[in-house]
């Protein structure tokens, strides 16, 4: 379940994940407009990795024009690459990746992840796998718009099969195709009694 912490005015924020590139297909830059405007709907406040390009900017831009809260998070060599977007509500700046990640994930309440490349794909899995070994117990989920993480889910489910990863962890990703619907899923998320990633070792043969 999503708690209400009061950051800045908003009751709840979530911490979204997404590209610096728009991708090719119309519908990530659709999501990502839709995932602001229901944000600001809902009264929660978006963190982010503070860039003007891409997905990130077009989620940031959104959540603005509709008048919400936008934190940005990024470390000050990424300034000329990224292009730090000017206009939010807050940005932090910070020396190195890691500190991005830890504060970033320090500031929400939940998290969510839209399409995006190795970075999105970096931040996801560091974020789970806290999850896993319980350093937190927030929500996270992926906004597979047009089926996007089909082949992240069929990795993750072959690794569960092959035990790697226990079908009990598996579940610390939800996955929905609207950002209302997983929206939802967020709010009514209840953290499973925590159980341990390291199992017993398969017999010798």
């Amino acid at each position: 379940m999503l708690h209400q912490r009061g950051h800045f005015d908003c009751q709840i924020t979530i911490c979204v994940f997404a590209g610096s590139n728009p991708g090719v297909q119309p519908e990530f830059a659709q999501a990502a407009r839709d995932l602001g405007r229901d944000l600001v709907n809902r009264n929660i406040g978006l963190v982010y990795g503070g860039g003007s390009l891409g997905l990130m900017g077009i989620l940031a831009n959104t959540t603005l024009d509709a008048g919400g809260e936008v934190i940005g998070v990024i470390p000050g060599g990424l300034f000329q690459r990224e292009i730090a977007h000017q206009n939010l509500t807050k940005l932090y700046t910070v020396k190195t990746m890691h500190e991005r990640k830890a504060l970033m994930a320090d500031l929400a309440d939940g998290f969510i992840a839209l399409p995006g490349g190795f970075g999105t794909f970096d931040e996801l899995f560091e974020i789970v796998t806290w999850s896993q070994i319980g350093i937190h117990h927030k929500p996270i989920g992926l906004l597979n718009v047009s089926h996007f993480f089909d082949p992240l889910l069929t990795l993750v489910n072959h690794a569960s099969d092959e035990g790697f990863i226990s079908p009990f962890h598996v579940q610390l990703l939800l996955q929905q195709e609207t950002p209302a619907a997983l929206l939802d899923a967020l709010d009514a998320y209840t953290p499973p009694k925590q159980q341990s990633k390291w199992t017993e070792l398969p017999p010798e043969r």
